[in-house]
């Protein structure tokens, strides 16, 4: 019987084909299903979202729907953004806007990382579900059952007022100040919105390896110095993306909730871009001027992502997109 000589194993691994140097037909093949899943969404923006961004030519043009439309209707230039910049009630819209922007970035956004910090603490499933239920619900309330709850609670005649006069106090409205608007609606966002913007934050926690809090416990860290080091290192590029994202979409700052309030504080403080494109667009019937309106907020809005992706590459993270 001869002696089997052992074929010699090669050690070296033919190299993996670079994905970036594959066909686009290989790429199709490869990510068809997933093309099909995400299919519908797609033409869904297309019809919603680019098709319709193409009638932002008529922020150039004295545009007239009656008279020929986009086709016939003379250009004239950037004519309607020097208007604009002219307007003192666009001025004011854009100052509202930019406010109530920065003002919720401080005080609504960190409020679901510390409910997701909270919630992500309770031991007891049960109670945690339930808590979680409780926090998750207001994000399916229309804005006018919102509108109409602080009004039963915060109005002249609301639940706070009255237990205000029967201690012989002047009972306050809440709901026609101007001047506490800005907290008013930052208050309604935060009761609507946090338990809902606390999900991606409860995801996030629960990919932090729980290995690195019992071994921070051995060590001797406490609870605040193992949120410190872990918990919070863990969320830091959720953060960084989520807020890159807020900013971005931070000028929709919600045109249900600002028209419902719009006569009883006034337009001084709650006149923001979407009110603005509405009753300067809309409502004039100048559909041009609003136009350009709607694109100058969008402009802004690219350049608030921007500036915040670049503040996010310089503390180390990728942000929204990568530097090539």
């Amino acid at each position: 019987m001869g002696v089997m000589t052992a074929r010699p194993i090669d050690v070296e691994s033919p190299p993996a084909r670079d994905a970036h140097k594959l066909t686009w037909r290989a790429k199709l093949r490869r990510d068809r299903s997933l093309l099909l899943m995400n299919l519908p969404m797609l033409l869904l923006v297309l019809a919603f979202w680019w098709v319709p961004a193409l009638g932002n030519v008529i922020a150039f043009q004295d545009y007239n729907p009656y008279t020929g439309g986009i086709l016939e209707s003379p250009v004239i230039g950037f004519t309607n953004f020097a208007l604009l910049l002219q307007d003192p009630q666009f001025l004011r819209a854009m100052l509202n806007t930019l406010s109530i922007t920065a003002f919720q970035l401080v005080f609504y956004f960190p409020v679901p990382i510390m409910l997701a910090l909270l919630l992500h603490s309770i031991v007891s499933a049960r109670l945690r579900a339930f808590v979680q239920g409780v926090v998750y619900m207001p994000y399916f309330f229309s804005w006018v059952l919102v509108v109409a709850i602080f009004q039963q609670m915060f109005g002249g005649a609301g639940l706070l007022a009255q237990l205000l006069r029967e201690r012989g106090h002047e009972g306050v409205d809440w709901m026609t100040n101007s001047d506490t608007f800005i907290l008013l609606i930052t208050t309604q966002t935060i009761w609507k919105d946090a338990g809902w913007g606390a999900i991606i934050f409860l995801a996030a926690l629960s990919t932090i390896d729980p290995n690195l809090y019992e071994a921070a416990a051995v060590d001797g860290a406490r609870r605040w110095r193992r949120l410190w080091h872990i918990t919070l290192p863990g969320l830091r590029p959720v953060i960084v993306l989520l807020l890159i994202l807020r900013l971005g979409d931070a000028l929709n700052v919600g045109f249900e909730q600002f028209m419902l309030q719009r006569s009883a504080v006034g337009s001084g403080a709650s006149e923001v871009f979407d009110t603005f494109v509405y009753w300067s667009g809309l409502r004039t019937g100048d559909l041009g001027y609003g136009a350009a309106a709607g694109l100058f907020k969008g402009l802004v809005g690219l350049l608030l992502i921007l500036a915040a992706n670049r503040v996010a590459h310089a503390l180390g993270e990728r942000g929204v997109y990568s530097r090539s």
